[in-house]
Formats: C-alpha cells, sequence, structure tokens
C-alpha cells in the first residue's frame, strides 16, 4: 500500500506543479476525471494501463522493481 501512496502521491505534486486539473489530466491520459481521482487518492481499482498513462501525461514514468 505504501507504493501505491508514493506513486499518488506523485502524480498530483507533477499534475500540480503543471497547473491542469484532474480534468485536463483525464484527457491528457484518455481516461475518465474519476479514474484520475482514484488514482490520485490510491483509492478504488484503477487499471495498471490507466495508471501508466497518467502517470505519462505529466511526464512520469513507473517503473517495476
Amino acid at each position: 500500500m505504501e507504493d501505491l501512496a508514493a506513486i499518488a502521491a506523485a502524480i498530483r505534486k507533477a499534475r500540480k506543479e503543471a497547473g491542469i486539473t484532474q480534468a485536463d489530466l483525464a484527457d491528457l491520459g484518455g481516461t475518465s476525471e474519476r479514474t484520475v481521482r482514484a488514482i490520485e487518492t490510491a483509492t478504488g481499482n484503477p487499471s495498471l494501463t490507466a495508471v501508466v498513462a497518467v502517470a505519462n501525461a505529466v511526464g512520469l514514468h513507473l517503473v517495476a522493481s
């Protein structure tokens, strides 16, 4: 759960630093605003594809370790 919270915080921080809304990020990531909200709060069950798309849209790249 710790990793999910870290990913969520990083995406939220990057979005805010970019000055875009959750709706904007949803458009850029090809997903819904509700999914972006779930990703940023580490709740719900967003797909890995959606998480990666949203992360990439704000310039983050997820790496499995």
